[in-house]
């Protein structure tokens, strides 16, 4: 998935956070939301970004 762009919704949680992680690992650049910011926050903290 290198070169390649994805935006995952409800990427903070879940489901949409692992699909956030592989595609992360699968070299993809990822764009995710949230509609609580917090978590927003924490989850990219834990994604090491």
């Amino acid at each position: 998935m290198k070169n390649k762009k994805a935006l995952v919704t409800g990427g903070s949680k879940w489901i949409g956070k692992a699909i956030v992680r592989e595609l992360a690992e699968l070299g993809a650049e990822v764009l995710f939301t949230s509609c609580n910011a917090r978590e927003l926050v924490d989850a990219r903290s834990e994604m090491g970004n």
